[in-house]
């Protein structure tokens, strides 16, 4: 039976919740979206693609005003929508939806498992396992535009029409080597991160140099980082739109006391300066105006060259699981997995990262845990 690859336009509520009311009694669907997010913090839905191996059925955000129905659908268990590298899919359901699709299984972590490459992109998928080239001639479109043209809804009917066909491959695999249920689990890990509240207070972590800064300038990049955070969400504008990293460190640093200090940090935009100056004053002298005993501790500095040993040993030892499981290494553990593990092992505690705690505890966990005991006993 020959895929169905052609485009099918829906742009009005009824036909859209007929199409929901079907999905709904189907075992799987694939899911895509395209969406623009060059000047704005949350990004733009502007087309909502679904195929459930009879036809592409493209979805008009723009035009249909209640897409309740769809938001059902995602919440909607018994359907397993499928998606490939869907990170930046959920943050544009959760931003025109209110939610995210749920159960999920993403093509490019099962692929991953099943041996069949990292990090794979969709097409390289598609051309290895069915032999189809898929065309990328429309990929910087501006899909906001309305109409658009026949060139990009067959582009963007491509990107559901072979991947219900792929996920039928993939649990197959996956069930061959016992590793469909680690894929479950990383993909409702997905859902459960993407529909938890955002973080306010963390942003400061991020800020690479910000572990140079004393307890008072960490304490006042924290509420920096929270001030941009806020403000970004609710002007719906990027981060950086408002304040840079680099800024943002440098106030922490020298705390200026006036305008005409602030004015002396480079790369806080004149925008900025003249619609929140007075503000990001007022944040400064907050953070000055806290006891020292109340001030948190300092940040932890990059790891030293001493703890490379310690790093590369454990690297060496998952390396040689993965080859064991002819899996890559990067599906098993993140590089800041490793540092974390370090860092308690230098607190003196052996405490393993929450996400190796489970499906991966038995697989790497336990030895892990066992290598840093052997370092915490040595460091005694």
């Amino acid at each position: 039976m020959p895929i169905a690859t052609h485009p099918i336009w829906v742009d009005d509520e009824a036909t859209l919740n007929q199409l929901c009311l079907r999905w709904a009694s189907q075992a799987a669907i694939a899911v895509d979206t395209e969406f623009m997010r060059s000047d704005t913090f949350y990004p733009i839905a502007g087309l909502i693609q679904v195929g459930d191996g009879h036809g592409c059925y493209l979805i008009d955000p723009l035009a249909i005003e209640d897409l309740s129905a769809l938001a059902e659908l995602w919440r909607n268990e018994r359907v397993t929508k499928v998606l490939h590298a869907c990170s930046e899919d959920l943050e544009v359901f959760n931003a025109l939806l209110g939610t995210v699709p749920s159960p999920l299984f993403d093509t490019q972590i099962g692929a991953a498992f099943a041996g069949w490459g990292y990090s794979l992109g969709y097409a390289a998928l598609v051309r290895e396992q069915l032999g189809v080239d898929i065309p990328k001639g429309e990929t910087r479109s501006d899909w906001l535009v309305r109409p658009l043209s026949s060139a990009q809804k067959d582009y963007a009917a491509l990107d559901v029409a072979h991947l219900l066909i792929v996920y039928g491959k993939l649990l197959k695999a996956l069930k061959d080597k016992s590793r469909l249920e680690w894929v479950k689990a990383d993909c409702a890990a997905l859902v459960e991160a993407a529909n938890a509240a955002p973080e306010l207070d963390s942003g400061h972590l991020k800020i690479g140099l910000g572990w140079k800064l004393s307890p008072r300038g960490v304490e006042a990049l924290q509420r920096l980082c929270r001030w941009r955070e806020i403000e970004a969400r609710e002007r719906d504008i990027p981060r950086n739109r408002l304040l840079k990293e680099q800024p943002l460190f440098e106030m922490a640093q020298r705390l200026p006391a006036d305008f005409g200090a602030l004015q002396r940090i480079e790369g806080i935009p004149r925008r900025t300066l003249k619609d929140d100056g007075e503000t990001l004053l007022d944040i400064v002298a907050s953070a000055r105006a806290v006891a020292d005993d109340a001030l948190p501790a300092r940040l932890d500095p990059p790891l030293g060259r001493e703890h490379g040993p310690a790093i590369k040993s454990m690297k060496a030892w998952v390396r040689e699981r993965a080859e064991e499981l002819e899996l890559p290494p990067e599906v098993l553990i993140r590089k800041k997995e490793y540092e974390s593990i370090v860092r308690a092992v230098i607190a003196g505690e052996v405490v393993l990262p929450e996400r190796l705690l489970g499906w991966r505890y038995g697989v790497i966990g336990e030895g892990l845990e066992r290598l840093a005991t052997q370092a915490l006993e040595e460091q005694q």
